[in-house]
């Protein structure tokens, strides 16, 4: 359900405060994470990193992580008054491919789809996701009911995907922070894994949030160019832990 992403949103001084996460059970990074490098498939740029980027950097001592990136994040913002959208898309395609390399992954294993950012061809991307993935391989992806429709429509095609193969989907939110409270009946929170991030994997992971200056930062002072991730939004992905949705 698409939901509207608006005001300051649930604040991370309430998620920190809720004892939930702390029952979850840790998601098992033995397995086929550590034989077979998970596919991780992100509507944006940034979202592989907000989302997973610690499991990304934990990933990388072994079979590592693959990034495939849908739309190059050019309507982030479409009143912009410093770039045009194709400025953009460049901008944001280089901030991926550093903040990926400041989690491990090189720039040979970030693939960039470029479908519009805003108009995802969800039976094209679950035909490309398809022809990558083989049973049992981790594709990791935003959650289907995160309340962005890009985030939702990845996650359906990624569902689609691996319904074909035999895949293992595994579902991260990121707007869901925003919207949702904890215990908000329409999460699957009984659904939740836990991923406690080592100290490396933290530092690593800010590290890559940092290098998206396009999002954290204004463009110009006009207010079509401000922040998309100013502090508050950032603080809920400086957990100590990660949250993905099993099967």
């Amino acid at each position: 359900m698409v939901r509207p992403i608006v005001d300051a949103g649930t604040g991370e001084e309430t998620w920190r405060a809720w004892p939930a996460p702390a029952t979850w059970p840790v998601l098992d990074l033995a397995g086929p994470a550590r034989t077979a490098p998970p596919l991780v498939v992100v509507p944006h740029p940034d979202d592989e990193v907000l989302g997973v980027g610690g499991l990304v950097a934990m990933l990388a001592d072994g079979a590592g992580a693959e990034i495939t990136v849908v739309t190059d994040g050019e309507a982030s913002h479409p009143g912009s008054t410093v770039y045009a959208p194709a400025e953009l898309a460049g901008i944001r395609r280089a901030e991926t491919v550093t903040a990926c390399g400041r989690l491990g992954v090189p720039a040979s294993a970030v693939e960039h789809l470029g479908h519009p950012d805003g108009g995802i061809d969800e039976p094209a991307l679950a035909d490309a996701l398809t022809a990558r993935l083989t049973p049992g391989r981790w594709c990791v992806t935003t959650w289907r009911g995160d309340g962005h429709p890009d985030h939702e429509a990845v996650g359906r095609a990624a569902a689609d995907a691996c319904r074909r193969t035999g895949a293992t989907l595994l579902e991260f939110p990121v707007w869901t922070w925003h919207w949702a409270e904890p215990d908000e009946p329409d999460v699957p929170w009984h659904r939740a894994r836990r991923i406690d991030l080592t100290v490396a994997a933290r530092s690593a992971k800010q590290a890559a949030i940092d290098a998206f200056h396009s999002q954290i930062r204004p463009l110009g002072p006009a207010p079509a160019d401000a922040a998309i991730l100013p502090p508050h939004v950032l603080a809920r992905f400086t957990r100590p832990y990660e949250t993905v949705f099993v099967p």
